[in-house]
C-alpha cells in the first residue's frame, strides 16, 4: 500500500518524537512540525484509519506494525541522504531540506544501491601508463 508524503511525515515525526518523550500526543506532533492542532488532529483520523496508529483514551499515539515499517524506512533514508549530501559538500541546511523530499520518491532499488557504496566521494586519479 502506498502511503503519501504527508503520512510518511507525520510517522517519521511520532517515530522521532517516541524516542524523546514518554509518550506521544497530537499536541507533540503539531509542535514538532509547527501545525494547527487541528490539522494534525485530521492526519492522525487518517493514519488510524488506515492502521498506521493506535490511540488510546488518553490521547496517546503509537506506531502499529504498518506505521513503524514506513517512518522506520522515512527516517533510515532521511538519515543517510542527509548525511551523504552533506560528504558530498552540499551545506547541512539544504542537505536536510533535499533529504527530506528524496526520501519520499527514491525507489527501494536506487536507494540499496546509494547505500551499497563503499564511499560517496570514491574517485579514481587517472594513472600515468
Amino acid at each position: 500500500m502506498k502511503t503519501s508524503e504527508s503520512a510518511e511525515n507525520y510517522l517519521e515525526t511520532i517515530l522521532i518524537l517516541s524516542h524523546r518523550l514518554p509518550v506521544v500526543r497530537s499536541i507533540d506532533v503539531a509542535n514538532e512540525l509547527g501545525f494547527k492542532k487541528s490539522s494534525v488532529s485530521i492526519a492522525m483520523k487518517n493514519l488510524r484509519e488506515n492502521e498506521h496508529i493506535t490511540v488510546t483514551d488518553a490521547g496517546f499515539i503509537y506506531l502499529t506494525d504498518s506505521g513503524r515499517q514506513i517512518a522506520e524506512m522515512i527516517y533510515e533514508r532521511h538519515e543517510f541522504l542527509s548525511n551523504w549530501l552533506i560528504q558530498l559538500g552540499v551545506p547541512e541546511e539544504i542537505a536536510t531540506q533535499d533529504a527530506c523530499r528524496i526520501e519520499h520518491v527514491i525507489s527501494p532499488e536506487s536507494f540499496a544501491a546509494i547505500k551499497k557504496m563503499k564511499s560517496p566521494l570514491r574517485c579514481e586519479a587517472p594513472t600515468a601508463d
